[in-house]
């Protein structure tokens, strides 16, 4: 009998392959199971009248909070694994070389798929400089990295489809590309602190062989360490998501953040600068904003400069740029989303 299984793939393997078919059979019988189970708790169980806000927002609570923890747990092990192919060596030998232009666009892209945060900016910084590449490329990809997000992508995914997640990667990819072009032009090599460029280190690239099962062991602990940071944040933004669901008029949230006020994008930027929320808490919210009235390129603006243009950001990023650099990264940035929450708020 021939048999269907490749015998060049070790046992250890198939069994993992075998245990990922089943996870994933379960995850979508999970999945498709929401929405009723929210509801029959809601309405049947608590007898509560599904007309009612207090309905409303207990049945949006009951329904968001498994459907979100579950796509957070299957596109970070997803995107994870994709991860295992990129390291800080790596990535910095993908952009070495590259000149401004083809650099900035070619660094935001693969800022997307690589595992830094604004926590790990000093070193990138310092590390990208060592290896030869431009300020404004750098500075593209520094914007790209934590922008967006990939938990903020499967929750604007989970709560509004592939258009507005896909906005939201689109206008992430544009702001990281002309700010660091523009920051790039500017030739302001001068205001990086003087210890950068003495340090000298040759970079080597050394390759990590991993087998598939350290892959997947690599995805699977991201996905354990990611959720279990984030949960809490996920259930606190949707607890109040669920609050406006039910209690809030869309008339006053329209008149507010609505488009017709051509004051709300600069507003929602500036009030976004200083407060410092992960994409698992200002998502939910945001979410349930746009569906009360809200214009989409003002929330996506607001969340934007909220999870791209954090005070904590700032102050790690004064140990190596010089303030007159400091402030004219965060000046681009923030002219960058403005023009993209209008430009959005204008197309849809």
């Amino acid at each position: 009998m021939t048999t269907l299984i490749n015998p060049s793939v070790p046992h250890s393997e198939k069994k993992i392959f075998a245990t990922l078919a089943v996870a994933l059979v379960l995850w979508v019988a999970a999945y498709n199971l929401i929405q009723p189970l929210a509801n029959w708790i809601s309405f049947d169980l608590l007898q509560l009248a599904p007309d009612s806000q207090l309905g409303e927002s207990v049945a949006f609570f009951l329904y968001d909070v498994p459907k979100i923890l579950l796509l957070l747990s299957g596109m970070v092990f997803l995107i994870s694994v994709v991860r295992t192919f990129f390291s800080p060596e790596r990535t910095r030998a993908l952009l070495g070389g590259k000149r401004e232009g083809v650099g900035n666009i070619f660094a935001a892209m693969l800022g997307i798929v690589t595992p830094f945060c604004s926590c790990s900016a000093v070193p990138l910084f310092i590390g990208f400089v060592e290896a030869g590449i431009p300020l404004g490329v750098t500075f593209s990809f520094l914007i790209a990295a934590p922008t967006i997000n990939e938990v903020a992508i499967i929750l604007l995914f989970g709560l509004f489809g592939w258009k507005v997640a896909g906005l939201y990667v689109a206008s992430g990819l544009a702001v990281a590309i002309v700010a660091g072009f523009i920051i790039g032009r500017l030739k302001m090599e001068r205001y990086v602190a003087d210890f950068v460029w003495k340090v000298h280190r040759k970079v080597n690239v050394i390759e990590e062989k991993l087998t598939w099962s350290d892959r997947i062991e690599r995805a699977w602990q991201s996905v354990k360490e990611i959720v279990g940071k984030v949960w809490l944040y996920v259930v606190v933004g949707i607890a109040v998501g669920a609050g406006i669901h039910g209690y809030v008029p869309e008339d006053a949230l329209a008149s507010i953040l609505g488009a017709q006020a051509w004051w709300s994008v600069p507003l929602a930027v500036l009030i976004g600068i200083p407060l410092y929320s992960n994409a698992a808490g200002i998502v939910p919210i945001i979410g349930t904003l746009i569906e009360k009235g809200a214009s989409v390129g003002t929330a996506l603006a607001f969340m934007m400069s909220v999870i791209g243009l954090s005070l904590p950001e700032a102050v790690i990023l004064k140990r190596v740029l010089k303030m007159p650099l400091l402030v004219t990264f965060f000046v681009v940035i923030a002219i960058a989303i403005i023009f993209t929450g209008y430009l959005f708020n204008l197309i849809l």
